[in-house]
């Protein structure tokens, strides 16, 4: 599932304005696509554990792209 979200304020990256959202029901598969994109980016958010979700992430691509990994309980 893919989701656009708008991105929180003060967070100015080249496209602006949104975030894009992947939610995972395998663990595994949200951690190897997490690492993939991720790569050579910025994370503001580690690939870990929350009170929503068995894992979560947020990160800026190579590319500018502002991403949420979310594999929800």
């Amino acid at each position: 599932v893919i989701s656009c979200d708008d991105a929180p304020p003060g967070r100015y990256f080249k496209p602006q304005g949104f975030e894009i959202m992947l939610n995972f029901k395998d663990l595994n598969k949200a951690e190897q696509i997490f690492k993939a994109l991720s790569e050579k980016g910025q994370v503001f958010m580690p690939f870990s554990q929350t009170f929503w979700a068995k894992r979560f992430a947020m990160f800026v691509d190579q590319f500018g792209i502002s991403w949420m990994i979310n594999c929800p309980e």
